[in-house]
């Protein structure tokens, strides 16, 4: 378990500002500019000798989701809120949710579960985004998974991807700004290293810096429908009126961030 709060604050006096202020997030849920997150190397410890169920009440409590991650009795920071990795993430789910349509209130409907909880031994981990059909109680995995990196470093990208696309894990996962499609059942790849079908850029700045401009259809990520569909209840078949692949168009997520930019 954690210290106590005031313990904290009476233990050392002369703590840095920026210091407290990163406690304060762990002990209160308060974001606060004075944590100075541009002098932290991610990832970043955040709380030490936490058991997984106070993770998770914590996460929960401060609505915290797609930050922090649990490893080994440690609370790691490995993504910053930004605008950006919160719109990416709105436009995705309505991408995937828009194409499903169709399915809508059928057997076959595909749900989005959000950044929901998952446990692996020593390791506590939440997608951005996840989705899947009704599936048998014993098999709780999402089919998709999605991560969306804007901060985040590749090393922890390569890192989340280990972790989802593990045998009776997930079966689809993208990454984004640049978009990396991994799919579990393509066929290639090994037990490590999951097969990479689909690569793309489509951020607002090409790697160079240069403003990016895509159209309609020249960003697409297609997903089988055996994988959105995989292991269902005996009572769910896969739908016949869904495309397969289903098309996601990344100009739409583009187009998101950049208009998310001049909103605010």
């Amino acid at each position: 378990m954690s210290a106590n709060f005031l313990d904290i604050l009476s233990s050392d006096e002369r703590m840095p500002d920026y210091i407290f202020y990163r406690n304060l997030w762990w002990n209160k849920g308060e974001l606060n500019e004075k944590i100075k997150w541009e002098e932290i190397t991610l990832p970043y410890v955040l709380a030490k000798g936490i058991d997984i169920e106070e993770y998770e009440k914590r996460t929960e409590e401060f609505n915290v989701h797609g930050c922090w991650e649990w490893s080994n009795g440690e609370v790691l920071i490995y993504e910053f809120p930004s605008k950006p990795h919160e719109v990416g993430i709105g436009a995705i789910t309505e991408e995937i949710m828009g194409a499903c349509r169709s399915v809508k209130g059928t057997p076959s409907q595909i749900y989005s579960f959000g950044a929901t909880g998952t446990r692996d031994g020593n390791r506590g981990k939440e997608a951005d985004a996840s989705f899947r059909p009704k599936k048998p109680a014993e098999e709780p995995w999402p089919n998709l998974v999605v991560e969306v990196a804007y901060t985040e470093t590749l090393d922890h990208v390569e890192e989340a991807l280990r972790y989802w696309l593990s045998p009776g894990r997930a079966h689809d996962c993208f990454n984004s700004l640049w978009a990396w499609h991994y799919y579990v059942s393509a066929g290639r790849g090994t037990r490590n290293t999951p097969p990479l079908v689909t690569e793309f850029e489509f951020g607002t700045q090409d790697g160079t810096g240069a403003q990016l401009n895509i159209v309609q259809s020249q960003r697409i990520i297609n997903v089988p429908l055996r994988c959105l569909y995989h292991d269902l209840k005996p009572t769910v078949q896969m739908p016949q009126n869904l495309p397969d692949p289903i098309p996601l168009d990344f100009f739409f997520v583009q187009f998101a961030i950049t208009e998310a930019f001049d909103i605010y």
